[in-house]
């Protein structure tokens, strides 16, 4: 049976190129739809409309917020298509202006390519999730119809980092769906700015542009995450993001260019 994130993302398929379907107002942060669930019905019809399945690697620029509640177009172009590789380039349209323009490289992770050096990061040793607090509306001072959607869950710091401007913690999707390679972009933008953990509710923090790189499949159970920011000059910042699963596999990696505007 699909699931609310499966329902939420759909898309109609109208021709080659061309996908539309309506946005929920279930993923907002305050009035606007979550930038990771926008990607994620973009990545909904360019998995319909590219040879491959996984996403490797999505950028994604923010023009305009979504709007919840409304129709939406998705226009897909696939760009090239190789043995191993497809490139595509996608828009997703509201009342006739561009939202979201995102640029992706699809691929199949089930299929080794070349050497396995089992180089990789270690997550950090944190409180299990039932330890750890539930995201709280309060903290950011804005209405969060997204926590009834995606259940994340905060932990302290790191002792070796108590100053640091960093978010570590859990996350799942509420209604028990298991993730893979479709919600692992969602989850790199599903927890509140790291800033906040040093500076507490500043403000505002739009997103100008996400990447996200999916390196493996990840096991069922919940995702531990980790997000630090790398630099905040002048409202401007760089945040770094790595995701893992139950084993303790890092399966994804994200870098978000951001606005951190105050009031």
């Amino acid at each position: 049976m699909p699931t609310q994130f499966d329902r939420d993302t759909a898309t109609a398929r109208i021709s080659d190129n061309r996908f539309e379907g309506t946005l929920s107002s279930a993923w907002n942060i305050g009035a606007n739809p979550n930038g990771g669930y926008l990607l994620s019905v973009v990545l909904a019809a360019i998995r319909q409309a590219a040879p491959h399945p996984d996403p490797l690697t999505l950028t994604t620029h923010y023009l305009r917020p979504g709007s919840g509640g409304a129709p939406f177009t998705v226009i897909v172009d696939v760009v090239r298509t190789g043995r191993t590789l497809s490139t595509v380039r996608a828009r997703l349209e509201q009342e006739g202006t561009t939202r979201i323009e995102v640029l992706a490289a699809m691929g199949d992770l089930d299929t080794p390519l070349g050497v396995d050096a089992s180089v990789t990061r270690p997550p950090p040793a944190i409180a299990r999730p039932e330890h750890c607090t539930p995201r709280d509306a309060g903290e950011q001072g804005v209405e969060l119809p997204i926590r009834h959607r995606l259940d994340v869950r905060i932990a302290t710091p790191p002792e070796a980092e108590p100053t640091a401007a960093r978010i570590d913690g859990w996350v799942r999707l509420a209604d028990g769906r298991a993730p893979d390679t479709a919600t692992l972009p969602l989850f790199c933008d599903g927890f509140p700015p790291s800033p906040f953990s040093l500076l507490g509710r500043i403000g505002w923090v739009p997103t100008i542009e996400l990447t996200v790189h999916v390196l493996r499949k990840p096991t069922h159970g919940w995702i531990q995450a980790a997000f630090v920011t790398d630099s905040l000059s002048h409202g401007r910042m760089i945040e770094s993001g790595c995701l893992w699963d139950e084993h303790g596999a890092l399966v994804a990696q994200s870098r978000q260019l951001g606005l951190v505007r105050t009031g």
